[in-house]
């Protein structure tokens, strides 16, 4: 398992540099391919896999990471360079939030809030395994609308209550018994994170962005209740049936219980009032949630986090070994931070703004509706190579919509709703698309080939049905 990641590296390297491409981009694309196969197949930690490729980068730099006139410049100091380039993703605001998210379901569960929320859940749904489902859902879709940051929502506020229901029922982490109910569940929350990124235009930070970049490439403006309109079909649909799909494609092994629901009565009994430190809790994560929905443009989500967790150490809601010692979240931490890294380089090497003009030269001549079919899925496979849809906007949409653009015929408003509403549906194929994906994998509910098939599963029906239901309702519209 250990030679296979660097045996994909090795032979990319061997094979001769697309015309066009610069030598070092090449080589630095052939070295994060080794990571995403090191990734899938995991003959080591997630941390320890992305953090070789980017020691492997910054060390080898000069013929890996930058180009021969930044050094040729006599004042660009190339190790100083790389090293900044190889720790740039534990700066990243993303990093800190789901760091933050960990923290917050640390403190849930110590203060047995977490769990005083889960047994109320379980208290009134816990009798069918599909019925949670349902729940996790719909509160989702109820803080979507007013959080900008699917992290903050799904990983700082749904994340840490439904990591306090598996254990109800026996389903332990990073064990076999996980498939009992947690891993269900867990698959549940990000797949329905993901959909209502997509189906409001407020619910995602990158949304926004796109809203922008359309704008001043196109010149076309998307109202909130047009983007929600021209989702809402698919939107709909999706929420309606996303979590009996899971339960068929990967099924609870508990399905019924009417024990669990009264054992839960009499187990809130026994947790009497809320303790002081549940109280605390609950009005920091109130304090939180609202800064996430009011007060992003004078506090970064991650930054609100951030401060939630130093309030929490000061009351004594969580110590500073609870910190230090939380295993998944330094270790989350680690492995996304370099991913992200990672991911970033690819546009600094220019491998992007390449494929993106390859992609233009070889749709030339073809039908439009061709061309927006097949630049509609590159843009959403090529989620692959980002572990941020904010990178992923930014590199990749400017790119399609120029492209879309020069092809006569392509209808554009169509074509950019298309683009920006696949943003939040394409977070579900791998554990790194997506914010709140990070947090989920590292629960110890999904191992990770489960995580790679069904990824790959969710995304091909979210893909195929914004084709086949999207699409058309669009055309109607424009």
């Amino acid at each position: 398992m250990l030679a296979i990641p660097v045996l994909v590296a090795v032979l990319l390297l061997l094979v001769p540099v697309p015309q066009g491409l610069e030598p070092y981009a090449w080589h630095f694309f052939a070295i994060f391919v080794g990571v995403i196969v090191g990734l899938i197949f995991e003959p080591l930690p997630g941390a320890v896999i992305g953090l070789t490729g980017v020691v492997v980068i910054a060390l080898f730099s000069q013929w890996l990471l930058f180009s021969p006139a930044e050094l040729a410049d006599p004042s660009f100091k190339t190790a100083n360079q790389a090293f900044k380039w190889a720790v740039s993703g534990f700066g990243n605001s993303t990093v800190w939030l789901i760091f933050g998210a960990f923290m917050f379901a640390a403190g849930y569960d110590k203060t047995q809030f977490g769990r005083r929320l889960a047994l109320i859940l379980v208290k009134y749904l816990g009798r069918r395994s599909l019925t949670l489902g349902y729940a996790i859902t719909f509160a989702d879709l109820l803080l979507a609308p007013f959080t900008p940051s699917n992290t903050a929502r799904s990983g700082g506020t749904i994340y840490p209550i439904i990591a306090n229901l598996p254990p109800l029922y026996g389903s332990k982490p990073d064990d076999p018994s996980a498939r009992k109910i947690g891993s269900y569940l867990m698959w549940v929350a990000i797949t329905a994170t993901c959909i209502t990124s997509s189906m409001f235009l407020s619910a995602l930070a990158p949304n926004l962005l796109a809203l922008a970049l359309v704008k001043s490439v196109v010149g076309f403006d998307i109202s909130w209740g047009m983007w929600f309109i021209a989702f809402l079909p698919l939107g709909l649909l999706l929420l309606l049936t996303m979590p009996l799909l899971a339960y068929w494609f990967y099924p609870p092994e508990v399905k019924f219980n009417d024990e669990v629901p009264r054992w839960a009565i009499s187990e809130l009994e026994k947790l009497g009032r809320l303790s002081r430190n549940e109280i605390l809790l609950l009005v920091f994560v109130v304090s939180a949630l609202l800064m996430w929905i009011f007060a992003t443009a004078w506090i970064e989500p991650a930054m609100a986090a951030l401060l939630v967790v130093v309030l929490m150490l000061w009351t004594g809601v969580l110590n500073w070994n609870d910190i230090t010692s939380n295993k998944p979240a330094w270790n989350t931490f680690a492995w996304f931070a370099t991913l992200v890294a990672l991911a970033d380089g690819l546009a600094r090497v220019g491998f992007i703004a390449w494929l993106g003009k390859e992609g233009g030269l070889l749709l030339h001549g073809y039908d439009p509706q061709i061309s927006a079919v097949v630049l509609m899925v590159a843009f959403f496979l090529l989620h692959y190579l980002f572990a941020s849809t904010t990178a992923h906007t930014t590199a990749l949409l400017p790119a399609m919509l120029t492209i879309a653009a020069a092809i006569p015929g392509i209808n554009m408003p169509v074509f950019c709703l298309m683009m920006c509403t696949s943003l939040g549906v394409m977070g579900i194929i791998t554990p790194y698309g997506t914010g709140p994906s990070p947090i989920y994998y590292g629960s110890g509910y999904l191992p990770t080939k489960d995580y790679w098939r069904l990824g790959t599963l969710f995304g091909a029906i979210f893909l195929g049905l914004l084709m086949l239901i999207g699409y058309p309702w669009m055309v109607m519209m424009f």
